[in-house]
């Protein structure tokens, strides 16, 4: 019985879905028209600098997408850096917990003017599942508890190009 299975999933192939295509075309728009905007804010490109607040990591997962091969926003402008000293923008996830509060704040003092504060998915907005919990600030976990919101980009996870669009509504806004 047990070597059926194992036979049956080592040549059966993947039990996944595929991924959706993507609408490749909405998508360039999309990332030509934050790029646009964030140089005429700007004068340059956008940096980002995601911080994980206290998250599940599915936020995470939707971000780290933007860098994969299939919307690979880097060659439409936006990068990521790795360091708060080089970036515009603060992308927050998960509720803010009270071992991370400090650290966030320090995060903030330590990036350059101009500078935003974006808050990612329902946890962040101070709305998702960990609503509550003992370890979180105000026990909503909320960004905006810690730090001035600029964009509150809900969704649990918001897609890639939910998480464009947030970013296109900060710079034209």
């Amino acid at each position: 019985m047990r070597a059926g299975l194992l036979l049956r999933g080592l040549l059966g192939g993947p039990a996944t879905v595929a991924a959706p295509a993507p609408a490749t075309d909405a998508l360039a728009e999309l990332a030509r028209t934050v790029d646009a905007a964030a140089r005429r804010r700007l004068g340059r490109s956008l940096s980002i600098r995601e911080v994980d607040a206290g998250s599940c990591n599915g936020c995470e997962l939707e971000i780290h997408a933007l860098n994969n091969p299939v919307y690979d926003v880097e060659r439409f402008g936006l990068r990521f850096v790795a360091s708060p000293r080089h970036a515009d923008v603060l992308l927050v996830t998960g509720p803010v917990t009270r071992n991370m509060a400090f650290a966030l704040r320090r995060a903030w003092d330590c990036t350059p003017e101009p500078r935003w504060v974006v808050a990612v998915g329902d946890c962040g907005a101070g709305c998702g599942a960990f609503v509550g919990a003992p370890g979180i600030v105000a026990g909503t976990g909320a960004v905006s508890e810690v730090l001035p919101v600029a964009l509150h980009i809900k969704g649990c996870p918001p897609t890639p190009m939910q998480l464009l669009a947030g970013l296109l509504a900060l710079m034209e806004g």
